[in-house]
């Protein structure tokens, strides 16, 4: 029984957030508001000729608003940190002025929620870039739902079948620009020793698939 109660111990603190994860986390957040908001900027730009050709096809350009999810989780590992980063960084693209409104709150947490899912599923304990690229398609997957079927929803009027190939096309945007950029990101912070208090110090070494 001791030695249950100590593994447990040691579990927990590894899980539990430190000064220095929040300070990051928050980093990481501010930085994906800025993120948020510029390509907000751009998103009418994109998605003119994309509607042209076929309007689900804009969902390819929603990636980049779930980088905070997938790059916080990397980066700080803990349980809720994809969560917190996206949706802090909502939060600061509300603050400076989104077109979206509010929604972008609602649009945060689910999007974040769907990358926090995908990490729960291997137990906090797989960050190599399957996973990655899975907790990408998470963070669409729940983008094109919230996108598609809410209320709010600027696609709301779709056909069911284009609705499929909408959220289709956020889970593949999120999971090559939201999971694979941030994976490569991790990796490329981890060679500069920035990441020295995580355990995401040692990323640019581990295995991609294992």
């Amino acid at each position: 029984m001791t030695g249950i109660s100590e593994k447990q111990t040691l579990t927990a603190g590894k899980r539990s957030w430190r000064v220095v994860d929040i300070v990051v986390a928050a980093l990481i957040a501010v930085a994906g508001g800025v993120i948020f908001w510029a390509w907000s900027q751009g998103a009418n730009v994109i998605s003119a000729p994309l509607n042209a050709v076929y309007p689900p096809l804009t969902g390819l350009y929603a990636g980049g608003w779930m980088i905070p999810a997938v790059l916080g989780m990397l980066i700080i590992r803990k349980p809720g940190a994809a969560l917190f980063c996206e949706t802090v960084a909502a939060t600061g693209e509300l603050l400076m002025g989104s077109q979206y409104g509010t929604t972008v709150l609602i649009s945060g947490l689910l999007q974040g929620l769907g990358a926090e899912l995908v990490f729960a599923a291997f137990v906090y304990k797989k960050f190599n870039l399957p996973v990655a690229l899975l907790a990408g398609a998470g963070a669409g997957f729940f983008c094109g739902l919230n996108d598609s079927f809410a209320p709010w929803g600027w696609n709301i009027a779709y056909a069911a079948g284009d609705k499929a190939a909408y959220i289709i096309f956020t889970a593949i945007s999120g999971a090559v620009i939201a999971g694979g950029l941030s994976w490569i990101a991790t990796r490329g912070l981890a060679k500069t020793g920035v990441l020295s208090s995580f355990a995401s110090r040692k990323a640019a070494t581990e295995p991609v698939f294992s």
